[in-house]
């Protein structure tokens, strides 16, 4: 089978897995179902075939530009542009040119939403469900200001909303939680897919994050959000603090307001709005399997993959990519390393970190963006904190480097098709320390 032809296929088992009916322009009913993707379909003379053309609810919408694994998908992103322009005058269209573009290998995907304002392409697990870009498309295009949301008065799409919010209450604030809360909107509204903010301990990471979310939520429109614990006793103090917030714009508790959801069980409340998790018991939903409550008690790093074979994650149909527009990771410097990170990178979300003590791999995993940074020193110069003695401990590792034996499972990415993968070490890997947080991440 030619490479291109094999990417189609996984592009073919990916859409139907979402919801999409895939077929050719002979057999095609666009009127069949929600959701139809029509292979090969030629356009205007000059725009060339698009490889899939989109429709939902009978409009066409979007197009797919199919590329064999291993292209880099930012080069053909002018390609799939100029597909969204040809579709004849004569077909049913959402708007001309069509908002929604996709870059795929079947491995690795890209997607522009056009109804963006300063749209730019996004890197997404697969694609998304026809139900959700029919929502966006309404709000964006058809909006009801009557009798529609409020937030729909702020923009037209979530990141239009983000460009538009109102000011910020500051009341019941530490000036670094105003600071930090204008810098994370800032950084959304620029359309920052990663934002890292640096709080040190007991400085209020929790209450900014909640003061945050209530707004992203009430003007920006977030459906739903995903707040990640590492251990089962921190998601149950996170609820209790969700409990205990009250809006400073209307005086109502927030989960008088809106719904929060601690999961105990693999059970998603879809009317909630909040879902306060262990990135454990979300692993565990994505591949299906069930979770003991009691494991959620021990932290990521109370045990150790590094000697089993992690399971990649794979599409579950039952949860797509969209079920979460915004994702916060607490303690985040514990969840990017192996299998947990896999978490993070399947839901097409916006992802915020907290941590007091970000690594150079935190950092390289939110991009570098770190929008807010508040360290312990001046929580103590401002009265927020006491302060400690700090004793630097030398490791063998930090000075003279170590050894990874061999028969342990490591990530590795390919340079051609950049899909990463669990290898078995066959022979010993031995590393500097000069190649921690360069080379070789050390856990």
């Amino acid at each position: 089978m030619k490479p291109e032809d094999k990417a189609r296929e996984s592009i073919d088992k990916l859409l139907t897995q979402a919801g999409w009916v895939v077929t050719d322009m002979r057999h095609a009913d666009i009127a069949s179902h929600r959701g139809v993707a029509i292979t090969e379909f030629g356009l205007n003379p000059g725009y060339g075939t698009a490889d899939y053309l989109l429709y939902v609810d009978g409009k066409a919408a979007g197009v797919i530009e199919a590329k064999a694994a291993g292209a880099t998908l930012t080069g053909v992103e002018i390609q799939s542009d100029k597909y969204t322009k040809g579709v004849w005058a004569t077909l049913p269209t959402w708007r001309r040119p069509l908002p929604f573009a996709y870059q795929s290998t079947g491995i690795e995907t890209r997607f522009t939403n056009g109804l963006d304002p300063e749209a730019r392409s996004r890197q997404v697990f697969a694609f998304h469900r026809p139900e959700i870009l029919a929502q966006w498309l309404e709000e964006g295009l058809n909006p009801n200001l009557e009798s529609g949301p409020e937030y729909l008065k702020q923009g037209e799409t979530f990141l239009a909303r983000m460009k538009n919010m109102p000011p910020l209450i500051e009341v019941g604030l530490w000036p670094p939680q105003v600071l930090a809360i204008k810098n994370l909107e800032r950084s959304l509204a620029q359309n920052h897919p990663r934002s890292l903010i640096q709080m040190a301990t007991g400085s209020g990471k929790t209450f900014t994050a909640i003061s945050f979310l209530y707004r992203l939520i009430k003007f920006a429109g977030a459906r739903r959000i995903l707040f990640l614990v590492d251990r089962g006793n921190l998601g149950r103090q996170t609820y209790k603090e969700f409990q205990h917030y009250t809006s400073p714009y209307n005086n109502f508790k927030f989960t008088e307001e809106f719904i929060v959801q601690r999961m105990s069980s693999n059970q998603l409340d879809k009317s909630a709005r909040v879902c306060i998790s262990t990135i454990q018991r979300m692993f565990s939903l994505l591949k299906g399997e069930e979770l003991e409550e009691s494991l959620e008690e021990e932290s990521l790093f109370d045990h150790t993959q590094l000697y089993r074979e992690p399971v990649p994650i794979e599409y579950n149909p039952k949860i797509p990519i969209e079920t979460f527009d915004i994702i916060v990771t607490d303690e985040c410097h514990r969840s990017i390393y192996n299998l947990w990170r896999q978490v993070l990178e399947y839901f097409d979300a916006s992802l915020i970190g907290l941590t007091a003590t970000p690594s150079m791999q935190t950092l390289g995993f939110f991009h570098q963006n770190l929008v807010m940074e508040y360290g312990h020193e001046q929580a103590v110069a401002d009265g927020v904190n006491v302060n400690y003695d700090v004793y630097r401990i030398q490791t063998e590792i930090t000075s003279g480097g170590a050894k990874v034996e061999a028969g342990v499972y490591v990530d590795k990415r390919h340079r051609e098709t950049r899909q990463v993968r669990w290898e078995q070490l066959d022979e010993d890997l031995e590393y500097e320390a000069r190649q921690l947080d360069r080379d070789v991440v050390a856990i």
